[in-house]
């Protein structure tokens, strides 16, 4: 009996690195307090702490050299623009979010997960908090007790609230590429069926978030995984995704002239944009004359907000309307340019932007030659790391950083640097010694 039982501490320690990080997207899904905050961001922190506890324990090397050079490169234009920021404590704090987000959080989930078993623990985590927010959405949509859209309140937000919209759309979108990752990777037959299945599931949250910018990232990203899985994986889950539409919007007609409508605007930013495009064109351009005036170091972080009226024209409005979801109306300031790049680009200058956006370059080729190269048992953790990383380089275009929903992105930042660097240029972190398994595989398979 004591043979049969000594394996457990050993199972549960092996466990135990994966566990700590699935803990911050499972806090994802509890309801949020009347500020937006929630306790996601305390434990992402606490998960850097555990991570340092662990190096000293264990006397490793913390990151290899190309690791820390790529993960490290955005704090040169973060601690500039920090330094030039209008007041200490905006430079304090949006040094901390962007270290959070792109630094300290991806180099501690790169350093705790030890294998393929712990990255696709930390993705299903992804799916389940997808599926919880997805299910709260679509409640919202047919009681009408969801975020104001066009008079109604239909929005599907799940418990990010009305002034949060693209919170659901973020967790929901990630959940679904993490899904298709592991539907056309090679885990067993069952893994892939329930994959697809919850993948097909997610569709109908999403496209009830009426997010244009997230519908345009997910469409390119599962593409580029479905082209990067082969032929025939792809012509089976395409397929599957058609048919789940088909029957969703087409058979049930759920939410359909909405949705055509809304699928409509995207084309038509041009000829007859709503007042939310108008304002995004205009906060863009007032970022870019921001930077203009401060090419090199920008205005410091977030200086947006101080410098907008002064290059925006009257086209802006003075804030976008929020209502619904539990919440009373109320006008929501316009604090950034719904555009990371340019966000970083007025804030940070050229100098930040080149280090910020080197770093994500450098993690999408690393990926992407690691994924060509790796077409065996690894095929899923590659075709998810390079996936994340393309729906928000993509959702970058029209959105950034903020709000409850930024800890996931900076979780799904540590999986691409784990895909994308752990054993750079050596064998694979998660490779079998001899035939055999990792302990968190070993445990995973029992």
């Amino acid at each position: 009996m004591s043979l049969a039982l000594t394996p457990l501490p050993r199972r549960v320690a092996a466990l135990a690195p994966a566990l700590s990080v699935m803990a911050v997207p499972a806090l994802l899904a509890l309801p949020l307090t009347p500020d937006g905050a929630g306790p996601a961001d305390v434990l992402s922190g606490l998960v850097v702490v555990y991570c340092v506890i662990r190096l000293l324990r264990e006397r490793r090397r913390p990151l290899t050299p190309t690791a820390a050079l790529v993960l490290g490169l955005p704090v040169v234009g973060l601690a500039l623009a920090a330094m030039g920021a209008f007041s200490p404590q905006a430079g304090l704090t949006g040094l901390g979010r962007y270290l959070q987000t792109f630094v300290l959080v991806p180099a501690a989930v790169l350093l705790l997960l030890r294998d393929r078993a712990g990255f696709r623990m930390v993705a299903w985590s992804f799916v389940g908090l997808g599926l919880c927010q997805g299910a709260v959405g679509v409640h919202q949509f047919v009681t009408r007790t969801g975020a104001s859209y066009q008079g109604e309140n239909i929005r599907a937000v799940g418990t990010f609230g009305p002034h949060d919209v693209m919170g659901m759309a973020t967790t929901v979108s990630l959940g679904l590429v993490c899904a298709v990752g592991i539907a056309l990777g090679r885990v067993p037959v069952r893994q892939r069926i329930i994959a697809a299945g919850c993948a097909s599931v997610l569709l109908l949250p999403l496209a009830l978030s009426f997010s244009r910018g997230a519908w345009i990232a997910t469409v390119l990203t599962c593409t580029v995984q479905l082209v990067l899985a082969g032929l025939r994986r792809a012509l089976k889950v395409a397929g599957a995704a058609v048919a789940a539409c088909v029957i969703l919007v087409g058979g049930f007609g759920v939410g359909s002239a909405l949705l055509q409508q809304r699928i409509d605007s995207i084309a038509q930013v041009t000829e007859a944009p709503d007042q939310s495009v108008v304002d995004r064109y205009t906060l863009w351009a007032s970022a870019t004359e921001i930077w203009r005036l401060h090419p090199l170091t920008g205005v410091g972080l977030k200086g947006f907000p101080e410098y907008r009226d002064g290059h925006a024209t009257l086209a802006l409005s003075s804030g976008s309307e929020t209502d619904g979801a539990g919440v009373a109306y109320q006008r929501q300031p316009l604090l950034s340019p719904h555009n990371m790049y340019l966000l970083v680009l007025s804030e940070q200058g050229l100098i930040g932007l080149l280090a910020l956006a080197g770093s994500w370059l450098a993690l999408l080729v690393c990926g992407v030659r690691r994924l060509l190269r790796d077409r065996g048992p690894g095929l899923d953790c590659g075709l998810i790391a390079c996936g994340l990383l393309l729906w928000l380089l993509t959702d970058f275009v029209y959105g950034d950083i903020g709000g409850p929903a930024t800890v996931l992105i900076a979780v799904a930042m540590g999986l691409v640097a784990w895909w994308a660097l752990a054993g750079h240029g050596e064998a694979p972190a998660d490779a079998s010694r001899d035939g055999v398994r990792e302990p968190a595989e070993e445990a995973l398979a029992r």
